[in-house]
């Protein structure tokens, strides 16, 4: 594959423009859009709560300029919508995010809070039209002892209002951003869904997803998209410093999988982030995988890890050690 050709399948992930765990600036964001937009890269993926609309609006400032015929493939989430939050210490951590927007996000799953939420996308990304709505974090993992309450209210009037918004064509596509496989599962027993978000579910530490998620998407037109390639950074990085697994420290087991998993890739002579990245392009229910990206320099690494060429020996050996199943799909040439 060449340097400036796209390998299929990977797209933009826009929380760490929207100043995830620490702060990107204007200039930096706007040189990373622009390296993904020059190196081929059509997919991009944001949400309010990335920033508290700061991704959305340099995203949608960028396109407009880069893309003013709206090609690419825009997605964004509803779910929450974004309060006025006058005393914050904007130079603070809040939710995650390292933002000077004044506002932060609340959950809202009704009709009224969708709609409200999908009017003030469109006007932070400049755009008349979103191709993917997908609803945001449901699940027993965001919300605990309330995911039940909160599932009821989209399925009531979120999801309602999901579907009156694809019939308008104001957006081409509607889904699910999660990061949990078992909310997926619920929810494909109950309604239609055009598409699935599954963050760091199904990853080089975690394949969980085989058993059952990707096979009934397979089986269903459900189109999956794979965020969270490195499990929050520790595949991309190693276990050494703040390696964060699930947007929090790693626990000792994941750390002792992660350690076997580098030594593997070391023997070989593979970067850890490549072996991540490539193994979540492999499936073949996999649409886009939109690893996060904060610079120019990690979009030409992104590229150039998903392109680097991999000895099929890793896989294998990989797979005899117990870290990576035999049923899963693996890279199937050295130029994957």
């Amino acid at each position: 594959m060449t340097g400036g050709q796209r390998p299929a399948k990977l797209g933009f992930g826009g929380a760490a423009i929207g100043n995830l765990y620490r702060p990107v600036g204007e200039e930096a964001a706007r040189a990373t859009i622009d390296a993904a937009w020059d190196r081929g890269i059509r997919a991009f993926d944001t949400a309010p709560h990335y920033g508290f609309g700061l991704s959305e609006r340099r995203l949608g400032d960028a396109l407009a300029e880069r893309d003013p015929d709206g090609t690419a493939f825009v997605s964004t989430k509803v779910g929450r919508v974004l309060q006025p939050v006058p005393d914050r210490d904007l130079g603070r951590e809040r939710q995650g995010f390292v933002s000077p927007e004044p506002v932060e996000s609340a959950f809202d799953y009704s009709r009224d809070g969708v709609l409200r939420s999908f009017d003030a996308s469109l006007r932070r990304l400049r755009r008349d039209r979103i191709d993917l709505l997908l609803a945001h974090d449901l699940g027993a993992m965001t919300h605990g002892a309330d995911a039940g309450a909160q599932m009821a209210t989209f399925l009531d009037g979120g999801y309602p209002a999901m579907r009156a918004l694809r019939e308008a064509g104001v957006t081409g596509a509607i889904g699910i951003g999660v990061n949990e496989i078992a909310v997926c599962e619920e929810l494909l027993d109950q309604i239609e869904l055009d598409a699935i978000l599954l963050a760091g579910r199904y990853t080089l530490l975690e394949q969980g997803a085989l058993d059952s998620l990707l096979p009934r998407c397979q089986a269903m037109g459900v189109r999956l998209i794979l965020g969270g390639p490195y499990n929050s950074g520790i595949l991309a990085t190693g276990t050494g410093g703040n390696a964060r697994y699930n947007y929090d420290a790693a626990p000792a087991t994941i750390v002792r999988r992660v350690d076997a998993i580098a030594a593997i890739c070391a023997r070989h002579a593979v970067p850890m982030a490549a072996a991540a990245l490539q193994f979540a392009m492999a499936h073949p229910a996999v649409d886009t995988v939109i690893p996060g990206m904060a610079d120019a320099e990690e979009v030409t690494q992104s590229l150039a890890l998903a392109a680097l060429p991999l000895p099929p020996a890793l896989w294998h050996d990989l797979i005899d050690a117990g870290l990576v199943r035999a049923d899963a799909p693996v890279p199937s040439s050295e130029t994957a």
